[in-house]
């Protein structure tokens, strides 16, 4: 489901305008970015939790010279992990 279909399902859902289901829908995703950002993970009660991971440094392969190595750099990620609810609706 692309992002567009999203706002039309939820405009359909909830009986508003599509601007209005876009609005909902940027708003959410900001906020979730901005939670995970700071550090705070973001809980959905039977949905999951988007959480923020770091990722140590390590050594690598270059894919277009396999003989060459290359030096990754540390970082942090983003991560989601599903919860109860959603797991049980996809089995």
């Amino acid at each position: 489901m692309t992002k567009t279909a999203m706002i039309d399902a939820l405009a359909s859902k909830l009986g508003v305008t599509k601007r209005l289901a876009g609005d909902f829908l940027n708003t959410f995703v900001d906020l979730v970015i901005a939670s995970v950002k700071k550090g705070d993970d973001v809980r959905i009660s039977g949905f999951g939790t988007f959480k923020k991971s770091h990722r140590a440094a390590r050594t690598g392969v270059n894919p277009q010279n396999p003989t060459q190595k290359i030096q990754i750099p540390a970082m942090d990620v983003p991560t989601f992990k599903a919860g109860s609810d959603f797991r049980k609706a996809l089995r």
